[in-house]
This record gives C-alpha cells, sequence and structure tokens, in this order.
C-alpha cells in the first residue's frame, strides 16, 4: 500500500513511515497539514494516517479537504489530544478507523489490516 503519515512531530511521522516501509509499504512522511494535501495532489496513495492536532492546519481541516478531493480514501486518525466533540466530527467526516498514542506498532498493523479487509 502507499500510505501517508501526516504528524507535526517529523521524528514520529519518519518513525512510522520507516516501519510501514520494512512492512513493504511505499510511505510517505508528512510535516503539517498544507504540505499533506500537496503530497496528496501528487501522488496516489491508499491509505492516510493523520495527526488531529497540528498548528496552522488540525488534522480536521486537512480531512474535510481530503475528503473533498478523495471523499473514498480511507484515512485513520492517530492522535493522542482528541477531544470527544473531535472524534465526533472526524466519525462524521468518516474516518476508517482511530488510533489512540501512545500506540504499539501492532495497533498500526491492525489498524492497516483492517483498512486491507475493507478494500476486498
Amino acid at each position: 500500500m502507499r500510505i501517508m503519515i501526516v504528524d507535526d512531530e517529523i521524528i514520529v511521522a519518519k518513525m512510522l513511515a520507516e516501519s510501514l516501509s520494512r512492512q513493504g509499504h511505499q510511505a510517505i512522511a508528512a510535516a503539517s497539514g498544507p504540505e499533506a494535501l500537496s503530497v496528496l495532489r501528487q501522488n496516489a496513495l491508499d491509505a492516510v494516517f493523520l495527526d488531529i492536532v497540528m498548528p496552522r492546519m488540525n488534522g480536521i481541516e486537512v480531512l474535510r479537504r481530503i475528503r473533498k478531493t478523495h471523499p473514498a480514501l480511507p484515512v485513520v486518525i492517530v492522535t493522542g489530544n482528541a477531544s470527544p466533540e473531535d472524534l465526533k466530527e472526524v466519525r462524521r467526516l468518516g474516518v476508517t478507523d482511530v488510533v489512540e498514542k501512545p500506540f504499539g506498532l501492532n495497533n498500526l498493523t491492525q489498524a492497516l489490516a483492517g483498512l486491507a479487509a475493507k478494500s476486498a
């Protein structure tokens, strides 16, 4: 799968991208909402792992914009600071799954398995 990881903590995003690459996926790290939207315009992606709490443009706004151009693209929220209202909104916007931080690699593997099952 071609997966983008969006997290303003670029070390976290790159670590996740590296882990996913070792599992055989093509992974791209983006450090901001605007960067993520740019990557999405330039690349065909199979899934996005998206943090909610980011400066400049939060993950909810990124998800809204993704839904306008890619309504069926699987998006997994990866967050440790989401409010109940934020989680309600991302679910309304059609998020595929939510993984809470801190997380283990097995949490992401389970989310990926869920994505694969839904696309099959």
